[in-house]
């Protein structure tokens, strides 16, 4: 019973870094597509600002996922980190690229050395979420069985491929909705189509590429693929295409107020989808939530680990996220340091 409890809060754990993290990679990808300097200044203008105030504190949803992993299951965390350690050590060296290139391409004063920094962030926004992608769909098409050895065979197949790109889809579409609502919030009425057009693209790669991964699964994955098409996993795969109708109606109708709340449950519902569709199994068919968890003491402390960390940070994140959205998050100007911002009264 914890452990059922434990590997469903680690789903749901997934599927706020899948949302949030995402958002974050799917900016990085409109960075590396904007263009030239000049055409692409105006959307890295926007994608700057946009991810400044929030990009490093996405990442606490993976520090999450890690430690529940590392503790509340060790056998699954030791059999995917051998067998699929290629693309995840792929992933994570795309992810400290990243974060290197989007800290520093905007102090840097040579613009030799801001198109570099440049070209690694989105360079590697690209390629991580492909990584991440590539090595859940190896341990969706059971590949990552206990006892596995490392091989490219395990994250190279159709359905790992096929789960990486999805990856990439996934984040350029939620990357895409925000970026279009942050431009209304900053009022650059001309980014606000730019990206809303490629929402609606995005959304209809997304589409396609499900597609292609249901018929994929059928056959080279077909525990996860009678999951998806079938009870609480089909529920959820509804709930996913329903949301993906009201956020292309939303944007078509150009109103972004709840287009964003429509694309996260189009990614968590997704999200939460593969992860009842590999019920019982945390790797289908070797590996079951039960084999790979760990000994009870350590499930119920890792319980209440969860609980107070919930507790103490859940609400400091939230705030973040609302203060954000809501435009308050602003850098100082010049004028602002100065003390001549429009807004200065003068007050001592």
């Amino acid at each position: 019973m914890i452990a059922d409890l434990i590997a469903a809060l680690l789903l749901l754990v997934i599927a706020a870094y899948a949302c949030a993290g995402g958002t974050d990679y799917g900016a990085g990808f409109w960075d590396l597509t904007a263009g030239g300097a000049e055409r692409g200044r105006r959307p890295r203008w926007l994608i700057d600002h946009a991810m400044a105030p929030v990009w490093e504190v996405n990442n606490v949803w993976l520090v999450f996922v890690l430690v529940i992993m590392w503790t509340g299951f060790p056998v699954l965390f030791q059999t995917v980190f051998s067998a699929m350690w290629v693309p995840l050590a792929l992933a994570a060296v795309g992810m400290v690229l990243r974060g290197a290139g989007f800290a520093l391409r905007k102090p840097v004063r040579r613009i030799a050395g801001r198109r570099l920094y440049g070209a690694v962030f989105a360079l590697a926004s690209l390629l991580t979420p492909f990584f991440l992608g590539a090595a859940v769909g190896g341990i969706a098409s059971g590949r990552a069985a206990p006892g596995t050895a490392a091989s490219a065979e395990a994250w190279s197949n159709p359905t790992s491929v096929l789960f990486g790109l999805l990856a990439v889809a996934t984040t350029a579409f939620l990357g895409a909705v925000f970026l279009a609502r942050d431009a209304d919030r900053f009022d650059a009425p001309d980014l606000v189509g730019h990206f809303r057009r490629r929402a609606l693209g995005s959304l209809v790669a997304l589409a396609v590429l499900t597609a292609v991964m249901l018929t994929v699964t059928r056959t080279d994955a077909p525990h996860v693929w009678h999951g998806l098409t079938h009870g609480a996993g089909l529920a959820l795969v509804i709930l996913a295409g329903v949301c993906s109708l009201a956020t292309g109606w939303l944007l078509v109708r150009r109103s972004g107020t709840w287009s964003r709340a429509t694309a996260v449950g189009v990614v968590a519902a997704a999200v939460l989808a593969w992860g009842v569709a590999q019920r019982p199994y945390l790797v289908p068919t070797s590996l079951t939530v039960a084999e790979g968890a760990g000994a009870p003491s350590a499930l119920r402390w890792l319980g209440l680990v969860i609980l107070v960390a919930v507790v103490l940070i859940a609400p400091a994140v939230a705030l973040l996220y609302r203060l954000d959205t809501q435009g308050e998050l602003e850098p100082l100007s010049d004028a602002d340091l100065r003390g001549t911002g429009p807004d200065h009264r003068g007050e001592v």
